[in-house]
């Protein structure tokens, strides 16, 4: 006998909506299809939507199946040891902690070491493995500080990745192109398809890569299409000759002292003053020197200040801004444009023969000591100029914690950028000795990672000597959270007799010992983990 059951009514066009309605509307509002109103209506809301679920979920057609997606590119570097490999998982592993309260304990914070971790591998070339891919794009997602080690160490997966995930899209903005391959220097008709009909990230990582191995043929590329460029966009140009700067540059620079951008103009004016050679230089050293004599009238040589009078439009077009900020005299202003932009080798010539500390040890007259001299700062750290850079910082020791010219921590961070790592060390750490650690914050993230031993040794003796006096350790957490990170791990050694609780004076902070000697054990504890970590990483 055949079943002649008949198939269930389909649905009415709209029907899952109007109960959607219904149930956001309420009942007594919106009664649902096919049913009456009253106390039951609630009831048959659900049972109807229960019903159509089943249908929608059962009634769903299988999509068409979708092209898998192309394979990564190979990375070719050798793989991770596999002791590297696991520690690189307990790094991602970790968080930073919730909870409240000032006390962190004596485990090392692991986030924080994942950084050096990223460029130690960097450095030895080593390829991340897949499985960690995830967990460290996620890391480099909620920290841009760690994007550029990651994405190094990530390779050619990240990309391929972050194409398949939106929440890593940063890797495709991070990488030049956003991850298009860039055509070969050699084939010049790629280079100007692309840099013609290219995107704009395509056209400023071609023209990075160009300027970073022909310099002369990315000026080149750049100057056929200058004239048509957006008043931004050549902005960004114009900042990528900064890479190999050389005398050869100076035409096109000079030309772009012409643009009807300020901008551009500021920025060609900028590049041009860091050539001594270059006309603009030699310009504004004739201005600047105008500017300063030395006065013989009396007792001693003094320096005599006359600032410009008037800005005029040849200064504007070589970069002076006339306008002065908020709070600043206009002769001031523009003096101290005109001196930052003159070559500092020319003062020598113009100043009797003095050297660069003579020079700076000179009185200045009328009040112009405090803007000649950070004038001279800012032109000693544009110009690279190792030699100035030790006559305006002075002594370390110096009562005023540094040179006359050095008008601020910030400065002083600067002018320690020209020198060599060594010498950054040593002047740091006479400063630290003579002064604590109170000001030393800022010095002590300009220099080489792990400290020399004299930096190290001074961080370790002035953290003591705060110990010794009863001050809470969190008012040092800056500085002990630097010397985790960048203190040499041969230093380990010198923190045992730091571990016990000290006896605290009577004038201590009630129960200062313990935390002090719970922020050692961290610090230690770092220490030997980081040693361990580059120990791991020599290991193939």
């Amino acid at each position: 006998m055949k079943s002649t059951s008949a198939p269930a009514d389909s649905p009415a066009p709209g029907a899952w909506e109007e109960l959607v309605t219904a149930a956001l509307l309420g009942t007594e509002r919106r009664t649902p299809p096919g049913t009456a109103p009253g106390r039951e209506a609630p009831v048959a809301l659900l049972d109807a939507a229960a019903v159509a679920t089943v249908r929608r979920r059962a009634g769903l057609r299988p999509g068409r199946a979708a092209r898998h997606p192309e394979p990564a590119a190979p990375d070719l570097r050798p793989p991770l040891p596999a002791a590297a490999a696991r520690r690189l998982g307990m790094l991602l592993a970790d968080r930073p902690g919730t909870g409240g309260g000032g006390r962190r304990g004596t485990a090392p914070d692991l986030m924080e070491l994942l950084p050096q971790w990223l460029a130690a591998a960097n450095a030895r070339g080593f390829a991340a493995p897949p499985e960690v891919l995830p967990a460290l794009l996620d890391a480099a997602r909620g920290r841009t500080d760690l994007r550029p080690a990651a994405l190094a160490f990530a390779g050619p997966r990240a990309v391929w990745l972050a194409r398949l995930n939106p929440d890593w899209r940063f890797a495709l903005r991070a990488t030049p192109g956003g991850g298009a391959a860039l055509p070969p220097s050699g084939d010049i008709e790629k280079v100007r398809q692309l840099w013609q009909e290219g995107l704009f990230a395509e056209r400023v990582a071609l023209l990075s890569a160009i300027r970073a191995r022909e310099p002369a043929a990315a000026r080149e590329l750049l100057a056929t299409t200058w004239a048509t460029e957006r008043a931004e966009d050549r902005l960004m140009f114009l900042d990528s000759l900064r890479t190999g700067l050389a005398a050869e540059d100076e035409p096109f620079l000079e030309q772009a002292l012409s643009d009807r951008s300020r901008n551009v103009r500021a920025t060609a004016a900028e590049l041009l003053s860091a050539l001594p050679g270059s006309a603009l230089a030699a310009r504004m050293a004739d201005r600047a020197g105008a500017c300063v004599a030395v006065d013989h009238t009396g007792d001693a040589p003094t320096l005599a200040v006359e600032a410009p009078h008037e800005c005029d439009a040849s200064m504007e077009r070589d970069g002076v801004v006339s306008k002065a900020p908020a709070g600043r005299g206009e002769r001031s202003w523009w003096f101290g444009q005109l001196v930052e932009a003159a070559p500092l080798r020319t003062w020598s010539a113009r100043l009797g023969g003095r050297t660069p500390r003579e020079i700076v040890a000179l009185p200045v007259a009328d009040d112009w000591q405090s803007e000649l001299h950070a004038a001279w700062c800012r032109a000693a750290v544009r110009q690279r100029d190792a030699e100035w850079a030790r006559a305006l910082l002075g002594a370390p020791a110096a009562p005023e914690a540094g040179g006359p010219g050095a008008v601020s921590l910030a400065e002083r961070a600067k002018l320690l950028g020209t020198l060599g790592c060594a010498e950054r060390a040593e002047w740091v750490a006479g400063f630290i000795s003579a002064h604590g650690l109170s000001e030393a914050f800022q010095l002590l993230g300009v220099c080489a990672v792990p400290w020399a031993e004299p930096l190290g040794r001074a961080v370790v003796d002035a953290l003591n000597i705060a110990r010794d006096a009863g001050s809470y350790p969190w008012s040092f957490s800056g500085v002990m959270g630097l010397a985790e990170r960048c203190l040499d791990p041969s230093e380990a050694s010198r923190l045992d007799g730091l571990l016990a609780v000290p006896d605290e004076p009577e004038d201590a902070s009630p129960g200062a010992g313990g935390y002090w000697a719970e922020a050692f054990q961290r610090l230690m504890t770092t220490l030997r983990l980081r040693a361990a970590m580059t120990e791991e990483l020599g290991a193939a």
